[in-house]
């Protein structure tokens, strides 16, 4: 009698226990899915203005039902059927693997490392250059994480000349990945070189005179494979930092050195290989050419240039005499900064750019302005408060402008480029959106960095319905860059990944833009150069604290996620930050950067011998880990290899750490078809050990 007593207390206990444990149902996680952008896209009135030009700067473009005639001259916009069954054709013949020549009558690709020319009508080819071979190849774009087989050139505007180069990786390292599959596993394997590597690519530039079938070497030694723009030589698609006179006499081009500290601007003789020595700059840390576009342009008609340079702590534009390499002038100037040159008009000497930072507010909004070459005439184009996104008409007369803020649906006007609006045309609408999911934009925030002084700016999401009193767990995303940022676009976006579907679930979010991120000033941009492990990770932090005190945020409950860099600054932030992050949990990421590829970090964190490397690798701080950490990584990652990753489970495991692991067997850098997966098991590992929740059980996501 008195076991049977124990035992109906015992399961009481049980009972009562079981009853006080939170759960999140698999209709919890429906209701957040439906805040995915796969569910709030068919709720969103909204028509992208996509112009099909036609004469006199008149477009049409396709409406939700109708098609609609903009006519500037007239200042209307009318529903047409003369356009509605037409297509335009804006793709020329060619595969993705062949770079077509301006005039569209022939197209080159690379065979057997070296480079050949297609006539298009008739599909005659000819060979172009006979001594390319393996790991010394012409055009190849096979050198680090790209390896595709797209040739990478430049054509001349008269379509009679490439810019291209001879790569040289043959005493370059080796990367290795290796299939999971049934039978024999296949290897993978190609040129991927290293931070502190000895042998980098090396660019033999040239040039090629289709018509004769000559290749001209340019009288200069061998270059880095770098770039002013990115890490990457052909980030904009083509060979960057090349800009041809209009005969192709003529090549402008900027080379940069292994560490970006130095760029040489060079113009080459076309047709004997000479090249005249212009201009150099030189900088403390790296060199950028600007934010998303390579912003420097080379003038033959007036011989200049225009540079672009953050000397002054601001990234501006300078004219320079192209003859003498002389400083003419300085022609914008400021507290802000010139993002991307759209247009420059070499007739009118006026240039057209997206600046940041010069009106109130946001300084992430990019608006369009004007100026003289001579800096004079300064004039904001687009005065509405936003993002803006510019598309020019044909004889540049003219701009569609597309605008909008994270928490303001986008608006669409035609406008003259002195300013002028011509006429609205479109205006997104969510009210369907709000009305059938209870749908609310996240919330803009300016915050204080860790100094107590600097401006930071981020955005929160919170759950839609929020219980009065009720404190809740925060989840901070992460990319610290330092080449972009945790926002992204600062455009709206309805779904911003999975940011508010996770709120739903009841955590507050929250998106934070760092010290160490683009688009502020070079000092702000180069916060964590030479410490890149420190990853924005002290302004995270702060801005958390400080929107504790406006919403209900319970500090002793804080998360921590991303993907590749943010993968890194996930792990960091748990292993360096243990009291503050609780839970983690880590994708992709490159947890020691000397195991990554070399240009990224020897860019924006310095070579092997000026920055301390192994104090920033995440394994070093295996033994600090006392929340939950979730390391996630695909095992063909050809961006990221996962190896860096298993040094960090090596060093947990031998400080005697728990840990969770997810690994795709034959995932890239992205997860692909496992993204829903990866989500879930996202989610479920912050409701467990986060919110202390019970998830449902393999809950399937509706994109799985």
């Amino acid at each position: 009698m008195h076991r049977f007593s124990t035992l109906i207390l015992l399961f009481g206990f049980v009972h009562f226990v079981n009853a006080q444990t939170p759960k999140r149902t698999a209709a919890d996680y429906q209701r957040a899915e439906k805040f995915l952008s796969y569910n709030t896209r068919q709720y969103i009135d909204w028509v992208n203005v996509n112009p099909n030009w036609i004469d006199g700067d008149r477009f049409w473009y396709r409406g939700n039902s109708n098609v609609y005639l903009v006519d500037p001259s007239s200042r209307s916009k009318k529903p047409t059927t003369a356009y509605g069954t037409k297509q335009t054709r804006n793709a020329r013949a060619g595969s993705r693997l062949e770079v077509v020549s301006p005039d569209g009558k022939k197209s080159v690709f690379i065979r057997n490392w070296n480079l050949w020319v297609k006539e298009l009508a008739s599909g005659k080819e000819t060979q172009l250059t006979f001594d390319g071979v393996k790991d010394y190849g012409y055009a190849t774009d096979n050198a680090g994480w790209r390896h595709s087989d797209a040739p990478i050139v430049r054509w001349s505007p008269d379509s009679k000349k490439i810019a291209t180069f001879q790569q040289d990786q043959r005493e370059v390292n080796d990367m290795y990945l290796v299939t999971t599959n049934v039978g024999a596993p296949r290897l993978e394997q190609w040129k991927y070189p290293l931070v502190g590597d000895e042998h980098i690519p090396m660019i033999r530039r040239v040039i090629v005179d289709v018509d004769l079938a000559k290749v001209i070497s340019l009288s200069v030694p061998p270059d880095p494979h770098r770039a002013t723009l990115s890490d990457d030589i052909s980030s904009s698609g083509t060979f960057d930092d090349i800009d041809w006179n209009p005969d192709g006499s003529e090549m402008a081009f900027v080379s940069t050195s292994r560490d970006h500290k130095n760029e040489k601007f060079r113009i080459a003789d076309a047709t004997t290989g000479k090249v005249r020595e212009v201009f150099e700059e030189t900088v403390k840390t790296q060199y950028e050419s600007g934010r998303g576009v390579i912003n420097w342009s080379y003038l033959p008609a007036s011989k200049e240039i225009i540079w672009y340079s953050e000397r002054d702590n601001w990234g501006h534009l300078y004219l320079y005499d192209s003859e003498t390499g002389q400083l003419k002038n300085q022609i914008t100037k400021g507290a802000w900064l010139v993002g991307s040159v759209l247009k420059v008009d070499e007739q009118q000497r006026v240039i057209y750019f997206k600046g940041h930072g010069r009106e109130k507010g946001n300084p992430y909004f990019g608006y369009l302005y004007k100026v003289g070459f001579d800096g004079k005439g300064l004039q904001l184009l687009t005065p509405e408060q936003g993002n803006h996104s510019i598309s020019f008409s044909p004889s540049g007369k003219y701009f569609i402008d597309v605008y909008s803020q994270p928490d303001v649906p986008p608006i669409a006007n035609y406008r003259s480029v002195n300013g002028k609006l011509i006429m609205p045309l479109e205006t997104a609408n969510v009210l369907r959106l709000q009305k059938a999911l209870g749908w609310k934009p996240p919330i803009p925030v300016a915050l204080k960095a860790a100094d107590g002084t600097t401006d930071i700016y981020g955005l929160v999401f919170t759950p839609t319905q929020m219980k009065a009193g009720e404190k809740y767990p925060v989840v901070d995303y992460i990319y610290p860059g330092p080449q972009g940022g945790s926002v992204g676009s600062w455009s709206f976006s309805a779904s911003r990944g999975d940011h508010q579907a996770l709120a739903e679930l009841g955590f507050i979010v929250v998106v934070i833009e760092g010290r160490g991120n683009p688009y502020r000033s070079k000092s702000f941009h180069d916060a964590n150069y030479g410490n890149m492990g420190e990853n924005t990770l002290p302004d995270q932090m702060a801005a958390i604290r400080q929107l504790s005190a406006t919403y209900p945020v319970d500090t002793t409950k804080v998360g921590i996620w991303g993907h590749s860099g943010g993968g890194f600054a996930t792990a960091a932030a748990l292993l360096r930050y243990p009291d503050f992050f609780k839970v983690g949990v880590s994708q992709s990421g490159n947890h020691d950067n000397r195991n990554y590829e070399d240009d990224w970090g020897e860019r924006y964190n310095g070579l092997i011998t000026d920055s301390d490397y192994p104090a920033q690798a995440n394994q070093t701080y295996a033994k600090n880990l006392k929340g939950k950490l979730l390391l996630a990584h695909g095992l063909m990652d050809d961006n990221v290899p996962p190896y860096g990753m298993l040094l960090l489970v090596e060093a947990l495991q031998s400080a005697n750490k728990d840990f969770d692991l997810i690994v795709f067997p034959n995932a890239r850098h992205g997860y692909g078809k496992f993204n829903s997966y990866m989500m879930r098991r996202r989610w479920d590992y912050f409701v467990k050990h986060l919110l202390g929740a019970e998830p449902p059980r393999e809950y399937a996501m509706q994109g799985q």
